[in-house]
């Protein structure tokens, strides 16, 4: 569906772009149509087409008339695809938060408050670097302490 929305939206854009362009080429060449000719230039009588204005005029009118709308509706789609997407995002991003969250207690509540970066990354199926920066926040909030052991490895101890 978002993607017949997304094609809607760049043909009415388009449309209504192609419309408006219409219009100003229209106006633009009945403006240079009505233009004086310099004097010392010698020109017929019946050179100014006046047959030709009034097609001008309307295909200037016609062009707003179906420009404006097309495109307006096109901007308003556009915004809202927009928002539409601005919106799943903070919902995926919630969502990742809420399930983070949810192994985290476990994790504490299975472990008795001792969590590995190791552990976490494997349960949360995080990235090592994304996995400590999590627990680094939440040790923040909790006043947790550190333990390194005589490998290297970093564990949290939150109390329970």
């Amino acid at each position: 569906m978002k993607t017949a929305e997304k094609l809607a939206t760049g043909w009415l854009l388009t449309l209504g772009f192609m419309f408006m362009t219409l219009s100003v080429s229209a106006v633009i060449e009945k403006n240079t149509m009505l233009q004086s000719i310099p004097p010392g230039i010698e020109v017929p009588q019946d050179f100014l087409n006046q047959e030709a204005i009034p097609e001008l005029d309307n295909t200037a009118l016609y062009g707003l008339i179906f420009g404006v709308p097309t495109s307006v509706l096109g901007i308003w789609m556009a915004l809202g695809l927009y928002r539409q997407s601005q919106q799943e995002k903070k919902a995926m991003k919630l969502e990742t938060s809420d399930r983070l969250q949810s192994i985290f207690y476990r994790m504490i509540q299975e472990n008795h408050g001792r969590v590995t970066i190791l552990n976490f990354a494997i349960q949360s199926q995080l990235p090592a670097a994304t996995a400590k920066q999590y627990l680094d926040e939440q040790a923040k909030q909790f006043n947790a302490n550190f333990k390194v052991s005589e490998d290297g490895g970093v564990s949290y101890h939150f109390d329970v």
